[in-house]
């Protein structure tokens, strides 16, 4: 498991942070704590809990339906994009099976994207630039503007 966190994010070079992590349950508590720690000093106005949830149910997907026949690995990468934040999960597999379900009440799975459409500002499955699928949201109001974004470092 590897994690990065770009100290000097700017406008040409967006990306906040990123994670490799192995396709097995114990990555989604790991992820969830290590985005935390990683976005924190940024100070976001957007709730750190919903993004951690968000993390949590792309996280999950990524393990379950992430498919390779070799070793593979699950990429989260955060960005900013202008006041917002964008989480990105990035795994192998088909990006035309990645779909929003509708499960009945007594369905005891199914909800991810479900819950991630509501909390997102948006919410997008296409090709990764690393091969496979890439699902990635965006939280709008993150921050309140563009100037002056650093880390708060203590």
């Amino acid at each position: 498991m590897a994690y990065t966190i770009d100290r000097f994010p700017s406008e040409e070079w967006p990306r906040l942070g990123a994670m490799t992590l192995h396709p097995v349950a114990e990555s989604v508590p790991r992820a969830r704590y290590w985005f935390r720690k990683f976005l924190a000093p940024y100070n976001p106005a957007c709730s750190i809990d919903d993004c951690a949830l968000m993390i949590s149910e792309l996280v999950t997907n990524a393990v379950l339906y992430g498919q390779a026949d070799e070793s593979w690995v699950v990429r989260v990468e955060w960005f900013r994009v202008a006041t917002s934040l964008r989480i990105e999960v990035h795994n192998p597999g088909f990006p035309a099976n990645v779909q929003m379900r509708r499960p009945e009440a007594s369905d005891a799975h199914g909800r991810g994207l479900l819950l991630v459409d509501s909390i997102a500002e948006s919410w997008h499955a296409g090709p990764s630039r690393f091969g496979g699928t890439m699902v990635s949201c965006d939280v709008a109001g993150a921050w309140p503007s563009s100037e002056g974004f650093t880390p708060l470092l203590f």
